[in-house]
């Protein structure tokens, strides 16, 4: 049995980011044993305190694989000794300054086994050739479809009236509440709601895109959101910008729809949504391109012993 230690943050209010946690369940049902070190603090200076303490958590305990999300948490591996190591870029990264760049092929090329991105967009972006395209995979479990009425009561709707969801905090300026809210008061629709789902248990997700006419997402980038293939995962109609793979995943599929980042353009892509009034085959496109977490599971413990192969070769 592979022991593969998860390097990640643990600073969000849910503690471990529900995306990372998700991986990891997917890996444990597939037969790997797992572990969590979680970074608490911010920035540079925050990350780096815990280089001595996962320098002793790694000495007491034996590991095959560290795999590190997002690339502070890998620089802190890295610095910290841990051997052989796989890094999960997850968006951000790739949309960071110059010198984050930079500091990403310097610690890929010097420490990291492996570097794995989450699109052709972010691979792009970072300029690594070798990088592998793997992106984060759906529960199909989870995300299903659900009765809107039983998700509307789970959830507090009106089932009597329309619902827009916007699944992040208006608080982060990447993922441009503005531009959404600008488009929302253009509409001329009766009885129609702009409801924000920010920092809930991530239980209650599948309710909210079961009770939800429409998930809008107005990101300024994006590395391959998940929310994006959750909605799809239970026939959400989707109204999105062009951003990461969102184009790819959607490929032909009825009621979802790609916008530009003007306020009219949105308010359109909404209204052709609001007309479309069925349920989308979204779940269906997901499973066609094998982004159900079991095949992206199996991806990564691939990918793991081919590390571990090339080391005891």
């Amino acid at each position: 049995m592979i022991k593969v230690l998860f390097v990640c943050s643990g600073n969000s209010e849910l503690g471990i980011s529900p995306i990372v946690r998700a991986q990891g369940g997917a890996l444990k049902k597939n037969g790997i044993e797992l572990d969590y070190f979680t970074i608490k603090g911010k920035g540079f200076k925050g990350y780096f305190k815990n280089i001595l303490p996962l320098r002793k958590y790694l000495k007491n305990n034996n590991f095959d694989i560290t795999h590190a999300h997002y690339s502070l948490s890998a620089y802190v591996a890295s610095l910290a000794g841990a051997k052989p190591i796989v890094v999960s870029l997850m968006g951000s990264d790739v949309n960071s300054s110059f010198l984050e760049k930079v500091l990403i092929k310097f610690f890929n090329k010097i420490f990291w086994k492996v570097c794995i991105v989450k699109s052709e967009d972010m691979k792009r972006k970072v300029g690594i050739k070798d990088a592998l395209i793997i992106p984060n995979g759906v529960d199909l479990n989870i995300f299903k479809y659900i009765n809107r009425a039983e998700s509307c009561r789970k959830v507090g709707f009106n089932p009597t009236e329309k619902h827009l969801v916007f699944a992040a905090s208006p608080e982060r300026i990447e993922k441009n509440f503005e531009l959404a809210k600008k488009a929302f008061e253009l509409l001329q629709v009766e009885n129609i709601n702009l409801k924000i789902v920010s920092d809930v248990n991530h239980d209650m997700i599948p309710y909210y895109f079961n009770a939800a006419d429409i998930l809008v997402l107005t990101s300024i980038y994006e590395g391959s959101p998940n929310v994006i293939k959750e909605a799809m995962a239970c026939n959400c109609p989707i109204v999105s910008t062009d951003v990461g793979d969102v184009r790819w995943v959607f490929g032909n599929t009825e009621g979802c729809y790609i916008t530009s980042f003007e306020p009219e353009d949105v308010a359109h892509k909404i209204n052709k949504a609001l007309a479309f009034e069925k349920r989308t085959n979204g779940r269906e496109r997901i499973k066609k391109l094998g982004l159900d977490s079991k095949t992206v599971a199996e991806k990564l413990i691939d990918i793991y012993k081919s590390v571990l192969k090339k080391m005891n070769a």
